[in-house]
């Protein structure tokens, strides 16, 4: 049976340079959909799709991540490596405190991950960029969301600690 990985935790934690160092030693990774939503939004003159449509862009991820789940089916790789999964997105609603409909839930019951690593905050290599606005602050915040989505979706989540990207992927590799 293909193990479906996820590597998730709030924005500027790592995750993307984990995914490389995975995509580096061979490993199956799925990449962050977000960014591709974010820039072709733009290109269609919405520049912050996030801010102005949350559900539209919710929806969006939402679809992205359940395609990405079904794709990662056709590998025949013992392990598939997921940038965020499905719970990221009701998770991210929620820390908006916005409404959203009960596919979200839905979905997350239906698409089953093996194994959640949540990377937590980490003020020393925070940065921001044209697609990651959200402060320090709010990197907290999600953080704590996005560990309580994973946990009411019924997952056990492994945290991820602090070290060099060849340690954490260690890390990771090793907990499997």
């Amino acid at each position: 049976m293909q193990q479906k990985i996820v590597i998730t935790g709030g924005p500027g934690t790592g995750k993307t340079m984990i995914i490389n160092e995975l995509i580096n030693r061979n490993h199956k990774c799925m990449e962050e959909v977000s960014r591709e939503i974010t820039l072709k939004a733009r290109a269609e003159g919405k520049e912050q799709l996030f801010l102005t449509e949350p559900l539209l862009f919710s929806q969006l991820l939402l679809e992205g991540r359940i395609n990405q789940y079904l794709e990662a089916n056709k590998y025949k790789e013992k392990c598939v490596f997921f940038d965020r999964g499905i719970p990221d997105v009701h998770s991210y609603m929620n820390f908006f405190n916005a409404t959203f409909p009960d596919i979200y839930i839905e979905s997350s019951d239906k698409y089953r991950y093996t194994h959640i690593f949540l990377l937590p905050p980490w003020k020393e290599i925070y940065t921001t960029d044209n697609e990651r606005y959200e402060t320090f602050k709010e990197s907290l915040e999600i953080y704590k969301h996005l560990k309580n989505g994973y946990k009411n979706s019924g997952y056990k989540v492994i945290e991820v600690p602090f070290g060099i990207v060849t340690e954490r992927t260690n890390f990771i590799l090793n907990a499997l």
